[in-house]
């Protein structure tokens, strides 16, 4: 008997699968996995040598790897209300971080303001976060306010410490609006909870939105002692800071597995839509790396916006395939729309991304992209600074005190050398911003 080759036996199960997949409900599940300060080259799959992520490499093989995918901000808040509302975050409140200290908060999320959590329960969607929140402490910017069914995280910016979960002595942990204080590594815990939702939604005839935000790797870089000693054990010339991050990752990883490995045993993975990225660059002073990108979190340069993705979809999308198009955490709300069958709101900035998931043909450059940041402390006053980018061209300032420097991208990738501040090019993407600004800063 004739037997197909290998690659044409692959082709033909893919294509099966996706008929198959067609005639299915048209609804499928959506699971966002977004990490903390995670570098552009702090996976294995992104070109780490000295650290083993298989969960999140298997996670890239199976589906797409977006080679040019980028966080809204360079910091934690605006980058999680872009993902939730589809805007650039300063058209939402959300210029900078928002904080305990009600001196030092940048932001409040508009109110009027769908999530993509509120569409998707409209339309049926069973919606859940769990894990770190960060877009408010108190009503009406909570997430169950805002349109999820479900949260079991926490609700601050960022933990003193992933055992104690306190941030400045304050117990952010909640079970939807009530008080909880678990034992256990948040990492572990808020992976413990996902797979308990997961294990829940099986006997459910109604498709799941669930939005997983883990705080690491953000700082403090807290590994478990075992994933310490077996990172110094394994690479033996590693640097201490450097072993401390790694560990934090690998252990992060694993956890992903776990989440990966309870969606496929309840076999709700062959109609899953999974989205791994993260919500900024990482941070250069805790030892991440950003593989060939200039910067770090804080910075507009690349490798503090850039960030490892990759989106997953049985029979939709391509095993190993990898794309090139230019996408935003603001462009997942109106492609989670499309994937749901739902009307997006008329005012979104993101486009939707689904022709590019599927293989298509799709031009996602032709816009004028802006990256915005306000902060306080000495170094920047409570003041904003800005990028914008146009096809390859990009300007950007990292302190609001600096002067615009205007890079080609196409070839200057590391953004080594500014070209003169000159030309159609620069005036162009410098008038667009200011009209950017313009319109951002009347809206707040």
């Amino acid at each position: 008997m004739n037997r197909p080759i290998p690659y044409l036996a692959s082709l033909l199960a893919f294509g099966a699968s996706l008929l198959l997949t067609e005639a299915a409900d048209p609804r499928p599940n959506m699971l966002v996995i977004l990490v903390d300060d995670l570098g552009y080259g702090d996976l294995s799959v992104q070109g780490a040598t000295d650290m083993q992520t298989p969960a999140i490499d298997r996670l890239f093989a199976q589906g797409m790897r977006l080679e040019n995918f980028y966080a809204n901000c360079t910091v934690c808040s605006p980058s999680r209300a872009s993902l939730l509302t589809g805007r650039y975050p300063d058209a939402v409140g959300v210029p900078g971080v928002i904080r305990q200290d009600e001196k030092d908060t940048w932001g409040f999320l508009d109110p009027e303001v769908p999530t993509i959590a509120k569409v998707l329960s409209d339309a049926g969607y069973c919606t859940a976060l769990i894990g770190k929140w960060h877009l408010g402490l108190t009503q009406p910017n909570v997430p169950n306010n805002r349109g999820f069914d479900s949260f079991k995280g926490f609700l601050g910016d960022m933990m003193d410490d992933y055992w104690t979960h306190l941030r400045g002595g304050i117990n952010w942990m909640r079970e939807n609006e009530a008080l909880i204080d678990p034992d256990g590594h948040a990492t572990d815990l808020f992976a413990q909870w996902a797979c308990e939702y997961l294990e829940d939604q099986a006997s459910s005839d109604d498709p799941f939105f669930l939005y997983l935000a883990f705080n690491a790797p953000h700082d403090p870089v807290q590994p478990p002692a075992e994933w310490l000693d077996a990172v110094r054990n394994r690479e033996a010339d590693i640097d201490p800071k450097r072993a401390r991050l790694v560990a934090f990752i690998e252990h992060l990883d694993a956890r992903i597995g776990d989440v990966l490995e309870t969606l496929s045993n309840t076999g709700q993975d062959r109609d899953t839509l999974v989205v791994f990225t993260s919500d900024n660059g990482g941070a250069l002073r805790f030892g991440a790396n950003n593989g060939p990108l200039a910067g770090g979190k804080g910075d507009h340069l690349e490798g503090g916006i850039r960030v490892p993705a990759a989106v997953s979809w049985p029979g939709r999308i391509e095993p190993g395939s990898s794309s090139d198009n230019i996408g935003m955490l603001m462009d997942l709300y109106p492609t989670f729309c499309e994937v749901a069958g739902v009307d997006s709101p008329a005012a979104l900035d993101g486009i939707s991304l689904l022709p590019t998931f599927r293989g298509q043909e799709q031009v996602t450059d032709d816009r004028v992209l802006f990256w915005v940041r306000q902060e306080g402390n000495m170094r920047f006053g409570g003041h904003t600074y800005y990028a914008a980018r146009y096809k390859n061209h990009k300007i950007l300032q990292n302190t609001p005190w600096e002067l615009y420097t205007f890079y080609d991208l196409s070839d200057d990738p590391m953004e080594s050398s500014p070209l003169e501040p000159t030309g159609n090019e620069y005036a162009f993407l410098f008038q667009r911003l200011m009209e950017h600004i313009q319109k951002t800063t009347v809206k707040n």
